[in-house]
């Protein structure tokens, strides 16, 4: 049927068909009628640039391709003019079917070696540079010219690049090399570039570095010199090793950014100046010497001292004066820092000699910085210092860069230097073999015992070092250390980064090697006590540590002698230096009062061993335990005094209220316990002995009083700290039975018969004071019933 309405219908296919008729007639006259490039030849400046690589022979006419990617210069559609280069051999965009012809940039063939694993993995360079000339920062042929000269002299091979110059100022440029790539832009109003160089190849890119500062360091003029003088230029450069590799790999590399040579030199970016000074390979390791200044590194005393700088000098917040830090690396780990090197070395050292009545035979393990025997040169008790090192070169290296680690010209009656002193013998040999053959069981040996050994070798954690690792888990090496040690002999070791509160049991985690070692000493039937420390002065990122080892139990009377007694025995021990400076920069009384402190973290650490250490249940009181004080008010009070009706003398303490098992007893008066040394003890006696014909009734107070300490003190649980802890309290007048089972209450922490403190517990350095005083009930207690406790309760 027709439509009765005027409209006219359109079939929908013929409608699509149409369309699509249009777009291919218009495509085709695009592509017929629509605009070419214009090829015109490559810019003179260019083409001018590049003369000394390339021969006429070997550029392309650009005029006679069509490759899009090698045109010559144009403006494109942002109006920015840029130069496309390609070499006919090689190009990336132009592959010939001849590759015997493949040569790199510098005209040499490229190092072949058909075995070699290409892994996914890198090595960047970042370098960033100011006060560069703006006309050279401008100017496309010299900076390409810089280019293909960077990549000549570092022996890579230049496949192509491309440049551009932008509006109104700056170019930017890419290379593409065999081995990647390198990339820059410029800003010349600034005199700033930044350059970006990537290779997959072995070959090291650290030496590039000097290069791209020869060739594009055109310093610009100071435009407030009168004469023309030319500015500074500042680099700032960051090296990293990119991609995946090999564990094994990555811990081998030097500048691997495990590497403490990588974290501190070549891979920040923000150093305002870094320099090396020495890279060495021995027969043993790798020695690198570098000076680094970092942004932040503002002048130190001897800086201000120097240059004289008065209040409001804008270079106290500036690194214009300051003095570069020099760094001494070992296989890629940090060994000293030129500034805190004293507070290092003294920090090992000074805290085992002091921990000795009379040091006077020393051992140095390592140690070839001289900054150890420095240290124990001090003392003018030391005899004889034997240092065995495995490596002459490390020892000439520093006193060739670092003379002032191994300096004794100050010390009243050394050597200028310490290597020279008439008391130090140097042997070059494996500390390990040194000690097994001479000290292992049945051997004698003509070195004698040693009072304190220092071992100053790398820490634990380098696993990087096989002497390393055997000098911390051969069991046989340790074995013949604590064989070559007196009675009264003492060990140092530098055992690393300090643990924090975060880390897994030791014996999982990174510091595995340490934990060995201290498994092999606590082990050893002569080890009497491992005493942990930490510095945080060093210059190490984080604080060190340190642990000082005993075989007498004197040695923990030296190490918790109070700050006072230690400054006497600096003033007493300690050469005078003919400066009038004080020989120790760091370490004194107060030092040494917090390294007997031990930190939390190795306490936390501790406590994570496997079966859990039974100390580490009492860290601390539980606040949800019930407390029972003695108050002279007695609603208020939880005990009571009874008396003789007679005499009015105290029977004993009884309790006004029941008391659950477990609940603490008088803590606070148990806390009021005062302290006595065995010295103090001794200066009283003989006190009263001298009053006694002088003042009889004051001798005769020393004597009440020492008769006090004896019947209310006890010693405390430190073996050889020859420590009182006397109760002055309500406490005092508790009874002592002779049984346990009769008695109600205990120590906070029960002690077997027999028990002997733990070689090594941080929970017990730590706690001293708790573990010491503080009692609880050991069963219900009724009121009324009296307060009892063992005779042995202190042990």
């Amino acid at each position: 049927m027709a439509s009765t309405d005027d409209k006219r219908t359109i079939d929908v296919r013929v409608f699509i068909l149409s369309i699509i008729s249009c777009m291919v007639i218009s495509f085709g006259a695009g592509i017929i009628y629509g605009p070419t490039p214009d090829y015109g030849a490559a810019s003179k400046e260019t083409t001018a640039a590049m003369k000394p690589l390339m021969p006429d022979d070997k550029v392309r006419d650009v005029e006679s391709v069509t490759h899009r990617l090698e045109l010559g210069k144009l403006k494109n559609k942002h109006n920015l003019e840029e130069h496309h280069v390609n070499y006919d051999e090689p190009s990336l965009e132009y592959i010939s079917n001849d590759r015997a012809k493949l040569e790199n940039a510098t005209g040499n063939p490229p190092d072949k070696d058909e075995d070699e694993e290409h892994l996914p993995a890198g090595q960047h360079l970042l370098v960033d540079m100011s006060h560069l000339e703006a006309a050279f920062l401008n100017s496309e042929s010299r900076l390409a010219q810089a280019t293909i000269d960077v990549i000549k002299d570092s022996e890579l091979t230049l496949l192509s690049y491309h440049c551009h110059s932008l509006e109104p100022a700056g170019v930017s440029c890419v290379g593409v090399l065999l081995e990647s790539h390198i990339s820059f832009h410029t800003w010349p109003d600034e005199g700033v570039i930044t350059l970006d160089l990537f290779t997959c190849g072995a070959k090291p890119l650290v030496p590039v570095v000097p290069v791209i500062e020869r060739l594009f360091g055109i310093p610009r003029v100071n435009a407030t010199s009168e004469t023309g003088e030319l500015e500074e230029v500042v680099t700032m450069w960051s090296h990293e090793l990119r991609g995946f590799r090999h564990h094994e790999a990555r811990r081998q590399h030097v500048l691997d950014l495990h590497s403490d040579l990588a974290w501190y030199a070549t891979s920040p970016l923000d150093s305002t100046y870094k320099k090396e000074i020495a890279s060495i390979v021995t027969p043993f390791q790798r020695i690198d010497i570098w000076d680094v200044k970092d942004h932040l590194d503002f002048p130190n005393y001897e800086d201000i001292l120097k240059h004289k700088l008065e209040p409001g000098d804008p270079r106290y917040l500036s690194t214009e004066i300051t003095t570069p830090t020099r760094y001494f690396f070992l296989g890629g780990a940090l060994q000293a820092m030129s500034d805190t090197f004293r507070e290092f070395a003294e920090a090992l050292v000074q805290p085992a000699m002091f921990a000795h009545p009379e040091p006077r035979r020393v051992a140095i393990i390592g140690g070839g910085d001289g900054s150890s025997l420095r240290e124990v040169l001090k003392h003018n008790t030391v005899d004889e210092v034997i240092m065995i090192e495995i490596d002459s070169m490390v020892i000439d290296a520093a006193r060739e860069h670092m003379p002032q680690m191994s300096d004794c010209s100050d010390f009243e009656g050394s050597a200028a230097s310490c290597f020279e002193d008439p008391r130090a013998e140097i042997i070059f040999d494996d500390a390990s073999k040194f000690f097994l053959n001479n000290y292992s069981a049945g051997k004698s040996t003509k070195h004698g015992l040693f009072d304190v050994i220092i071992t100053d070798a790398l820490d634990p954690e380098n696993k990087s070092s096989d002497l390393s690792t055997e000098i911390y888990t051969n069991v046989d090496f340790v074995t013949a250390l604590m064989a070559s040690l007196t009675p009264d002999g003492v060990l140092a070791f530098q055992i690393g980064t300090a643990p924090n509160i975060h880390d897994p049991k030791a014996s999982k985690g990174v510091y595995a090697a340490r934990e060995k070692l201290f498994n092999l000493l606590e082990d050893h039937p002569e080890t009497t006590a491992m005493l942990v420390y930490e510095e945080a002065h060093c210059g190490f990122e984080e604080p060190r540590g340190f642990m000082v080892v005993c075989k007498s139990e004197n040695c923990r009377h030296q190490w918790y002698a109070d700050s006072d007694a230690i400054d006497f025995e600096v003033y007493q021990r300690i050469r005078h230096t003919k400066s009038g400076e004080n020989a120790l920069s760091h370490y004194d009384g107060a030092t040494q009062y917090t390294f007997s402190v031990t930190p939390k973290a190795w306490e936390t650490v501790y406590c994570r061993r496997e079966p859990m250490p039974e100390e580490c249940h009492y860290r601390g009181l539980d606040m949800d335990t019930e407390i029972h004080e003695f108050d002279t008010d007695s609603e208020e009070s939880s005990f009571y005094i009874k008396k003789d009706e007679t005499t009015g003398e105290a029977l004993g303490i009884f309790a006004a209220t029941d008391i659950e098992e477990g609940s603490y007893i008088m803590p606070h008066d148990m806390a009021s316990s005062f302290t006595i040394s065995k010295e103090s003890k001794d200066n009283l006696q003989e006190n009263a002995e001298v009053m006694e014909e002088i003042d009889e009734e004051t001798s005769e107070a020393f004597y009440d009083f020492l008769a006090f300490v004896e019947e209310n003190g006890h010693a405390t649980l430190s073996e050889g700290h020859k420590l009182s802890i006397v109760e002055v309290g309500p406490s005092s007048l508790i009874r002592a039975v002779d049984s346990a089972d009769k008695a109600n209450i205990g120590s906070i922490m029960p002690r077997p018969e027999g028990f002997k403190l733990p070689t090594y517990s941080p929970v017990y350095e730590r706690r001293r004071g708790l573990l010491d005083v503080f009692l609880v009930a050991t069963k219900d207690i009724s009121e009324g019933e009296e307060i009892l406790r063992p005779k042995a309760i202190w042990g």
